[in-house]
């Protein structure tokens, strides 16, 4: 894999040049065990580096750059990626084991993230308020100044697209660290913003340890704003860590997020969405829907059509391109089939299977769970896998205190005929984003993304994203 790549993975970006890090990670392909590619061990020297440059960066042409100079450079960083499509879905599905139809998804959306980021850079306008007779009170969108980005490993695209894309448009100098089991497409995305005119220091790259590089990002003192995606816990670390320098974070962690599927529902337009919500990308994802909730009056036709969808679902290599592949690492796997040991006492309605699928690849089969108590840890626990229950319940409020029983407040979906049933119940459930006869809205790089509760906080996506990039600083002028 490494000969076809067009650039060196060993490298990190720092101040527009490529540099050698004093020690290398080693890369594993989940589809089969085998060797990869050498990234970059980054140091908390080489992020000092990165964030210094990133302020040069600010002072000097990125910063001096008006805001429609800005997004003419990420409209054509998105043009750049859809001429490159087929070669960052290639990486992706080496890397991180996602489908190559999965992987294209991903680089196209990257692309469009790039392209409403650009368009939007100069839409970011402040507001004149009435006030006292004698003055002029306005106030105006500014860039925090140096952002820091980390990174997950199941989406890089996607995640880098709506958090990088952001702080870019609104004039911030961005450093990123990709997580170190993923770090390929960041840096092929890094040369692409290169070869489109991004001026140096505006982004910089950083791949290694989360215990290293990423401790050393989230701390920096001169670090003015950190976005991070990933786990509850490391979540809680990096807003201490930000804590002590009074930064701002954005926190986009785990979910458990609920269908809930009356009796009146179309079930034909929702199997679908119950089915992919939860293996997509083998089940990593954070708003992975992994609980379905069913009315009883539709429960055993929904269990019946789910367990033929997840009997038909194939499992295997990532570049055979098949509904399901593998785990990001066998690390994860083995943290999914632990779970999957604690459901011995559950039935399963369903099982998919493994096809031309290697020894040492991270394979878990697709599982579904028919009858799950709310309270078992299957039900409530975030599993990161393509593992899926299906819980009965009868009225409309025993759904409600159902779904909202988890820790979790990411995505809810609702599928149901009833016109006030679907309103009530889209404000009544904790969740930051609410679907209603759908699940996802096709990715909606437009609607504003992030959760409550243990889901963290902050949002991303659309415009809601180019806010929280920004602080806002009001001018009172008294002019008599």
């Amino acid at each position: 894999m490494t000969d076809a790549l067009w650039f060196d993975p060993s490298l990190m970006l720092i101040g527009g040049e490529w540099r050698a890090a004093q020690a290398t990670l080693p890369l594993t392909n989940p589809s089969d065990g085998s060797p990869l590619a050498q990234i970059a061990r980054g140091q908390a020297g080489d992020i000092d580096a990165a964030v210094t440059a990133a302020h040069a960066a600010r002072a000097d042409d990125w910063g001096r750059m008006t805001a429609t100079e800005r997004g003419r450079i990420l409209t054509e960083i998105g043009r750049t990626v859809l001429a490159r499509v087929d070669d960052l879905a290639e990486i992706e599905a080496h890397d991180v084991g996602k489908p190559l139809t999965q992987a294209r998804a991903d680089a196209v959306a990257l692309a469009r993230y790039m392209e409403f980021y650009g368009g939007a850079a100069d839409k970011i306008t402040g507001q004149t308020i009435p006030y006292l007779d004698g003055y002029t009170v306005y106030t105006l969108r500014e860039p925090h100044g140096v952002t820091g980005h980390i990174v997950p490993w199941n989406y890089p695209m996607q995640i880098i697209g709506r958090s990088v894309g952001a702080a870019l448009a609104m004039g911030n100098a961005c450093v990123l660290k990709p997580a170190e089991e993923a770090c390929l497409t960041a840096l092929a995305f890094a040369h692409i913003c290169r070869d489109a005119g991004l001026p140096a220091g505006a982004l910089n790259v950083v791949p290694g340890l989360g215990a290293e590089a990423g401790a050393a990002l989230a701390s920096h003192a001169s670090v003015q704003h950190i976005s991070f995606t990933g786990s509850v816990r490391t979540g809680a670390l990096v807003q201490q860590a930000a804590g002590a320098n009074v930064v701002p974070v954005t926190l986009e962690l785990g979910g458990k997020s609920p269908q809930i599927v009356f009796n009146d529902a179309d079930l034909d337009a929702a199997l679908p969405f119950l089915v992919n919500a939860g293996i997509q990308n083998a089940g990593q994802t954070c708003s992975a829907s992994s609980r379905i909730l069913v009315q009883r009056g539709a429960y055993d036709a929904v269990r019946e059509r789910m367990a033929d969808a997840y009997a038909a679902l194939s499992v295997g290599p990532a570049m055979d391109d098949l509904r399901v592949g593998p785990l990001i690492s066998t690390r994860q796997q083995q943290i999914v089939n632990d779970f999957l040991a604690q459901g011995a006492d559950l039935t399963i309605a369903a099982q998919g299977h493994l096809k031309n699928a290697p020894e040492h690849g991270a394979y878990v089969v697709p599982t579904l769970f028919a009858d799950v108590p709310p309270d078992h840890v299957l039900a409530r626990d975030e599993i990161f896998g393509p593992v899926q229950v299906l819980i009965p319940f009868d009225t409309e409020d025993e759904a409600i205190a159902i779904a909202n029983s988890t820790d979790y407040g990411l995505v809810a979906s609702v599928w149901a005929a009833h016109g006030a049933r679907q309103m009530r119940l889209a404000r009544a459930l904790h969740a930051g984003q609410v679907f209603i006869n759908n699940y996802g809205a096709g990715g909606g790089v437009e609607l504003p993304f992030g959760g409550v509760g243990k889901s963290g906080h902050g949002r991303e996506k659309g415009f809601e994203a180019l806010y929280g990039f920004s602080t806002l600083k009001t001018v009172a002028a008294h002019h008599g």
